[in-house]
C-alpha cells in the first residue's frame, strides 16, 4: 500500500512516472485526480471540513508530513476546505513520492 512507503530522494536526473504508471498509481487513491498546468501533470484533491478551524488543522498535518518527507506540495487553505496539490518540481511531473504523500494525506481523512 503506498500508504506504507517512505519518499526516497527524487533528485533532477530522476525519471518522471509516464501517463500509464500514473494511471496504475491513481487508481490506489481515493478521489485524486491528475490536472495539467503549464504542461505539468500534477495530482490533487479538495477535502471538505466543517469550518476553517479544521481546514487549518488538516493543513497543519499535511505540512508536517511535507517536512518528514522532505517532499512539498502545494496547499490552498480557504474556509471550510484544502486543496492539496502535489508534483515533483525537480522533474517537471509526477513521481511515485507524490503517490505516496497523497496516500498518507488521506490518512487523516479516514472519513473520506
Amino acid at each position: 500500500m503506498l500508504n506504507e512507503l517512505k519518499c526516497e530522494a527524487c533528485t533532477s536526473d530522476a525519471k518522471a512516472l509516464n501517463e500509464s504508471e500514473q494511471q496504475t498509481l491513481l487508481k490506489e487513491l481515493h478521489d485524486w485526480e491528475i490536472v495539467i498546468r503549464e504542461g505539468i501533470p500534477q495530482l490533487e484533491k479538495t477535502y471538505r471540513f466543517k469550518n476553517f478551524k479544521l481546514a487549518w488543522a488538516f493543513s497543519n498535518q499535511v505540512a508536517e508530513l511535507a517536512e518528514e518527507e522532505f517532499h512539498h506540495p502545494s496547499i490552498l487553505l480557504e474556509w471550510g476546505k484544502v486543496t492539496v496539490t502535489w508534483w515533483s518540481h525537480s522533474i517537471k511531473g509526477l513521481h511515485n513520492n507524490d503517490f505516496i504523500c497523497a496516500a498518507k494525506c488521506d490518512e487523516f481523512r479516514p472519513d473520506v
